[in-house]
């Protein structure tokens, strides 16, 4: 459909060329445009110089000419829009052309992929994988399992096997006799001395005599 519509690469190359014949032509119109202001503008300042020298007859033939080049230039304003308008939808066909054809390079490249890859290949690998990656499994348990015993023990036996040990430990520490503080070493020459007796004071001494006389009597 959009073959039919815009064509093959030579056809976009010839909206290229026909892009570049519009451009040319717009610029010769602009040029043109810039040429009948002028002249308009003269003619405007011709017939202020009638107006001045009181010569009505000529300054009205200066306006009359001022209108038909206004005309052109609205004739050549229109001109341009329509250049505007064909350049607007060549440049819209052109990258509407350049999408759809990328979009078929990228449908054609899928679709050499997909015939490079068969659902089967992809199949058979993902089982090659998987077996290599379960081998690979079993190695690394194998070489992790202890040397020259299983890994298989008897829960109940390893429980009797420590309350054993424990009740051991318990009656060789009952049948140990309590520990002696040994007897503090003192060199000699520094036996321990005791201090002197203290003397009674005079008024301990009357006090004494008092109690001794109170228990006679």
């Amino acid at each position: 459909m959009f073959q039919r519509m815009f064509g093959k690469p030579k056809q976009e190359s010839n909206a290229v060329v026909t892009l570049d014949k519009l451009n040319e032509t717009l610029e010769m119109l602009e040029k043109k445009e810039k040429v009948l202001l002028k002249k308009a503008s003269a003619e405007v300042e011709k017939a202020k110089e009638y107006t001045r020298a009181k010569n009505k007859r000529s300054a009205i033939q200066c306006l009359k000419r001022k209108r038909l080049y206004e005309q052109q230039i609205e004739q050549l304003g229109n001109f341009q829009l329509r250049i505007h308008d064909q350049m607007i939808m060549l440049e819209g066909a052109k990258a509407t052309t350049e999408t759809v054809d990328a979009l078929r390079t990228g449908a054609q490249a899928m679709k050499a992929m997909q015939k490079a890859v068969n659902i089967d290949d992809v199949d058979k690998t993902m089982d090659e994988i998987n077996e290599q990656t379960e081998n690979m499994k079993q190695i690394a348990d194998a070489l992790a399992a202890p040397i020259g015993a299983s890994a298989d023990f008897d829960e109940d036996e390893l429980e009797a096997e420590l309350e054993e040990l424990e009740g051991a430990e318990l009656e060789e520490q009952l049948l140990q006799p309590p520990a002696q503080t040994p007897p503090q070493y003192v060199p000699p020459g520094r036996q321990p001395t005791r201090p002197p007796p203290r003397k009674n004071t005079a008024e301990e001494d009357e006090l004494a005599e008092l109690q001794a006389e109170m228990a006679l009597s």
